[in-house]
């Protein structure tokens, strides 16, 4: 899928709308599996095909200022003997970004011509 300028791929606006909606249930911060495990209950499970495809999208969120992370304080999962995790959070300009796509979506979906189905 080529990438028009200042938008989201399916998967970016994915993630930022998982992202916003466990900063509105109390949940600023999350890391990449956390983020899988809701895109495929929640949403379309063909838009992640692999966690390869996910940790991209996460870094390219982080490129463009969408996302900001950090690795957790390493004594957590020494003490919860298990790998450390990098944490992501949404930024001020990815809600904006993300306002947007909701827009853009909506207005798409305003314009689009409704179909009539033939009487049978």
């Amino acid at each position: 899928m080529r990438r028009k300028p200042g938008q989201l791929v399916p998967l970016e606006y994915a993630i930022c709308e998982a992202a916003a909606e466990l900063r509105h249930r109390g949940s600023g911060e999350f890391h990449g599996y956390e983020i899988a495990k809701r895109l495929t209950t929640d949403l379309d499970r063909r838009l992640l095909t692999a966690y390869g495809t996910l940790y991209r999208a996460l870094g390219r969120l982080e490129d463009m200022g969408l996302l900001k992370s950090r690795w957790e304080d390493p004594k957590i999962p020494a003490r919860e003997n298990r790998p450390g995790r990098r944490l992501y959070m949404l930024t001020p300009q990815g809600e904006a970004a993300l306002a947007d796509a909701r827009n853009r979506i909506a207005a798409d979906r305003a314009k689009a011509p409704r179909r009539r189905l033939a009487p049978a």
